[in-house]
Order: structure tokens, then sequence, then C-alpha cells
């Protein structure tokens, strides 16, 4: 096979070319080898809590388990926080007239007004109530003893309206099995389920289908027109033939009879209270026993 000088010129570029292409592969190979050995140093002088683990490392070591003394340094000890509860002062049982709820209905947090709400410290002269109905009302609201929220009983039968706030006295218990109930005298009406302090002045004796249901008769005690009664004698008697006739009337047309006796003083008013508050207390004691 013969060559010219064509010939030799192509065989002289493929030879500068292949030397070329050797000189660029041997500087990538100087090149990464300088790079993993600059990556070894990094890593030979990085502290011991680095985060990244050196990229020589196998899965199996980046997946270790980490050191329990760490986790315990970085999160609190079980045991201290059994010892924190355990130190914790412990719930004192329920006494009297003080929030039995928890006790009655085992279901501690949840409020009931006739159960939690205090009396307060002047029964039985002056003494939280709730109002059930409000002045003007012909709705009949009521208690609903299961529960502690104000419910619908029924809207009354006749023309007449509540002449005045109507409730119930918390922590009272009647022979009738419900709290006391009382007639509030102030100047407006309030919204039912609200609690105000009321000043007893007198009692008002009521036969209700042959049962005793007799009625406090109060002023607000936080009325400026009201607060400075201190008995029945002193209201009109125009406003006490009015209570009266409301109480007569209002069960008429449910075909059930209503007597209603004369007024009483402040004294018995004060009585019939304390009597109630007795015979609550009675009641918690023999529900906390059993």
């Amino acid at each position: 096979m013969t060559t010219g000088p064509r010939g030799s010129v192509r065989k002289s570029r493929r030879l500068r070319a292949r030397a070329a292409l050797n000189e660029q592969q041997k500087e990538r190979g100087q090149q990464r080898r300088g790079a993993e050995k600059r990556r070894e140093v990094r890593y030979e002088r990085a502290p011991a809590s680095s985060a990244l683990p050196p990229p020589e490392a196998s899965a199996g070591a980046r997946l270790r388990s980490p050191d329990p003394s760490q986790v315990f340094a970085m999160a609190p000890a079980i045991e201290a926080v059994e010892k924190v509860k355990a130190a914790s002062t412990p719930v004192k049982p329920p006494v009297l007239n003080e929030r039995i709820l928890s006790s009655m209905t085992r279901r501690p947090g949840s409020a009931h007004s006739w159960h939690d709400l205090e009396i307060g410290p002047d029964a039985p002269t002056i003494f939280n109530c709730v109002i059930e109905i409000p002045r003007g009302s012909k709705v009949k609201y009521e208690l609903d003893k299961k529960t502690g929220l104000i419910m619908v009983d029924r809207v009354l039968y006749s023309s007449v309206v509540y002449p005045h706030n109507y409730g119930f006295i918390p922590r009272t218990l009647c022979d009738d099995s419900d709290p006391m109930d009382v007639l509030v005298i102030m100047q407006e009406p309030v919204v039912p389920g609200c609690f105000l302090r009321a000043k007893a002045i007198g009692l008002m004796p009521m036969i209700d289908q042959g049962e005793a249901d007799d009625k406090i008769i109060a002023v607000c005690a936080d009325d400026p027109e009201y607060k400075h009664f201190n008995d029945i004698k002193e209201l009109p008697p125009h406003r006490l033939a009015e209570i009266r006739r409301f109480f007569e009337d209002y069960k008429k047309n449910e075909n059930k009879e209503v007597a209603v006796n004369d007024f009483l003083p402040a004294t018995a008013a004060y009585e019939a209270i304390q009597h109630s508050m007795d015979l609550y207390a009675t009641y918690v004691v023999e529900g906390l026993r059993r």
C-alpha cells in the first residue's frame, strides 16, 4: 500500500488529535483526584457533631440509631415528668356548699346554675338568684335539672304575663325536689339564665294542685328604685294584689287549681330560705355518700 504526501498529512493530524485527547484526559484525572483529596481533608477537619457524613460512608452508617445520651439531652426525661405529676397537689374532695357538681353528676368542668353558683355570703337575707322568666313574658321557662340549662316548658294558656322577673335560688331545695322559687321586683326585665343579687322582703304561701309551692318575694339589691325596701308591707297594696291575681289565674285555662294565702313578712322568707339551704345540704351529703 503506497502513501503519498496527502496520506502523510492525514496520519500526522490523527496523531496530534490523539495526543491532545490523552492530554485532556490526564488533566481531568488530576483535577478529580485533587477534588477528592480536598474533600477528605475537609471531612477530617470537621467536628464530631457535624450533621453530614463523609461521602464514602455507607447507607447503613447514615441510618444508624442516634446516641441515647444525645436524645435525653435534647428532650426531658420521662422520669422527671412523672415526678412532677406525682408532686402536684392532690385534688381535694368537694366540701359542703363548694362546687359539688363533679361528685353529683361525674362531669367535672361543666357549670350547673343550680349547684355551681354560690348562694352568697349574706344569705338568707341577700342572695344570688338565677332568672328563668323575664318580666312581661308569656313563655314559661324552667331549669332543666339534668343539664343546668334553661328550657322552654310551655307558653301560658291565659292572656296574662309574668308581672316581674321570676327564677330560683341556687343551692336550695324544697319539698317538691326543686330549688326555692323567687319573684324579683325591679325596674327592668332581664334575660333568662342570668343571675343577680336579690333581697328577700316577704313570702307568698301558695298551694298548687294540693301541694305547697311557696314563693319568695324579693327586690333587686342593685336596683336604686327598690333596693331600700326591707319588708313586703312597704310595697303598694296594688303591687301585692297584682302578684296574687297573676298566680291565681295563670293556670286556670289549664284546669289547674292554685290558691294563694296571705303574704308573710321578711322574717318568714328568711326562715324558708334557710330551711331550703339546710335541706339542700342534706341532699348533697347523701349524694356524696352514695
